[in-house]
């Protein structure tokens, strides 16, 4: 196709996040007549909220390690993800960064971040970028389907509106975080056209613990531990989880008491094997140890050391450095008679128990499992029941933990859609 014909051709993106921006940019360098509808009154929202703490742009791992990372809804390895990472991995996306004048630096986690830290800079050049090649973007537009003539609907105010288009990319994310853009409200949409779609649950999410002592008791912390640690973090602490399916976890690092639980990066990194513990067996029992640099022979040997007329509490502190929040955690999970006996206190320390009951709604979560299952994509990311509709990010049914991974790839599906959109468009052209 030439040049021009390719640009008489429209394509339409619906979704101006990471994954909708990045196929934009692939349709418009092929040449494509390119507009980005969005149902925000601004694009990258999202984008904006990951870097208020510093944007995690990637990840430096090897790539084999890296493509490890990502899973489907059930936590079942996503081979497809690797796939997508030959198209756009972490070493292009700092070269795509730097040529956007934005350098970036490894930090010692091994994770990638602009030189600043921030997103802002970042996406302001990027648009710029996009504007000045000629994407056109249309704010507030909430897409509701397609008329009885395969033309785009969309809410505009008050007023419907309709939007003709030769291709259609889909970048709408999942359910976490509805109030930035990602409400799932294209879920129906897509399951009336016989599109399947995997529901959507929590990833990268904090939960609320069950009965943290007996079966009596009524489920959470106590209101002293609660009022007295909430938003504290737990740190330095190694989390184990043995899963009744064979999977496990384990882990050091540290993560943050909530009034009904537990979030946090160490607890993101295990959710979603706690998750899918949870639907299958009613809770997940985590064992958190509270001296991760210690053996447990010599946090035995500490606590049974005599202690004279100090109380418990002192002679952990004393012995072991055991205070504050992770003393308290230790009555919480502990009964008097428990407590008090040298084996079982040591045992704890090593090993106490946690049982969670339930992940934190979708809306809270920094991403979303499920979405549409990846069987009814071809390797371009094009529905096979909806010849000329191409899906990419977090609506797709993969998840990953935090780190970089999840912008790393919702970026390269945008790619991949992109560039199979623009040769969808150019077949298509060739045949006609």
């Amino acid at each position: 196709m030439s040049q021009s014909a390719q640009s008489a051709s429209r394509a339409v993106v619906i979704g101006g996040g990471p994954a909708g921006l990045m196929a934009a940019e692939r349709l418009r360098a092929a040449g494509c007549d390119v507009e980005v509808f969005d149902a925000m009154a601004s694009v990258g929202r999202k984008f904006l909220l990951a870097g208020k703490g510093g944007l995690n742009l990637t990840h430096s791992e090897d790539s084999a390690l890296f493509a490890s990372r990502f899973a489907t809804g059930r936590a079942e390895p996503c081979v497809e993800v690797a796939q997508w990472l030959g198209r756009l991995d972490g070493p292009a996306l700092r070269n795509w960064a730097r040529e956007l004048g934005v350098e970036t630096f490894v930090g010692t986690s091994g994770r990638v971040f602009p030189v600043d830290m921030k997103s802002a800079p970042l996406l302001r050049a990027w648009l710029a970028r996009l504007r000045a090649s000629g994407v056109r973007f249309h704010m507030r537009h909430h897409w509701l389907g397609w008329t009885e003539d395969q033309a785009l609907r969309f809410r505009h105010g008050d007023e419907e509106r309709v939007a003709p288009a030769d291709v259609l990319v889909l970048a709408l994310g999942g359910a976490s975080w509805p109030q930035l853009g990602s409400n799932a409200g294209w879920v129906p949409i897509l399951a009336a056209r016989g599109v399947a779609v995997a529901g959507l649950r929590p990833a990268n999410c904090g939960f609320d613990v069950g009965r943290v002592r007996t079966a009596a008791d009524a489920p959470g912390w106590s209101a002293l531990f609660r009022d007295k640690f909430a938003g504290q973090p737990l740190k330095p602490v190694a989390l184990h989880f043995e899963g009744r399916s064979g999977r496990s976890f384990s882990r050091q690092g540290e993560f943050v008491i909530t009034t009904s639980g537990v979030e946090g990066s160490l607890i993101y990194a295990a959710s979603s094997l706690l998750r899918e513990e949870i639907e299958d067996h009613g809770e997940a029992v985590i064992h958190l140890d509270l001296l991760p640099s210690r053996s447990e022979e010599f946090v035995k040997d500490e606590v049974a050391r005599p202690r004279g007329p100090r109380s418990m509490s002192t002679h952990l502190k004393s012995r072991l450095g055991i205070e504050g929040l992770k003393a308290s955690l230790l009555h919480e999970v502990l009964s008097k008679d428990e407590y008090a006996d040298p084996a079982t206190l040591a045992r704890t320390l090593k090993r106490l128990p946690l049982r969670l009951q339930a992940p934190r709604p979708v809306a809270e979560a920094i991403s979303s499992a499920g979405g549409v299952c990846l069987p009814e994509l071809d390797e371009r990311l094009m529905l096979d029941k909806l010849p000329g509709v191409f899906c990419a990010g977090e609506m797709l049914d993969w998840e990953a933990p935090t780190g970089g991974y999840l912008l790393t790839a919702s970026m390269a599906s945008g790619a991949v859609a992109g560039e199979g959109a623009a040769a969808w468009l150019q077949r298509k052209s060739t045949t006609a």
